[in-house]
């Protein structure tokens, strides 16, 4: 083996033990994410489930507002509300991923 390629063939080596501790690191990193995105995930599939059997929370709404119409009232109000401020998020998510015009600055409307 030429000197050139064992010092090649060590510089592999050490470059792949360093990407090992590296996937190692953010592994031990990506815990608290993963069970982040877990809660998530459950979250969506009770919206889904909610999607596939509107009659059942029609019912519901109807039960809860016939019993309780103030109760109701007020948590009507709180569910309009975390859905504007989800509605937010999701348009504030969906601008930040458009490219923007060039010359354009973030934050600043442009007057036409």
């Amino acid at each position: 083996m030429s000197d050139r390629t064992l010092e090649l063939a060590l510089r592999q080596g050490a470059l792949r033990e360093r990407i090992a501790v590296q996937r190692k690191v953010l592994a031990s990193h990506a815990g608290p994410l993963e069970h982040a995105l877990g809660a998530a995930d459950k979250a969506l599939l009770g919206v889904e489930w909610l999607k596939e059997h509107p009659a059942t929370v029609g019912f519901t709404v109807a039960v809860v507002v016939a019993a309780s119409p103030k109760r109701a009232w007020r948590w009507g109000r709180r569910a309009f509300v975390v859905w504007r401020g989800w509605k937010a998020v999701q348009n504030s998510l969906l601008e930040a991923g458009r490219p923007r015009p060039a010359g354009s600055t973030p934050g600043v409307r442009q007057s036409a």
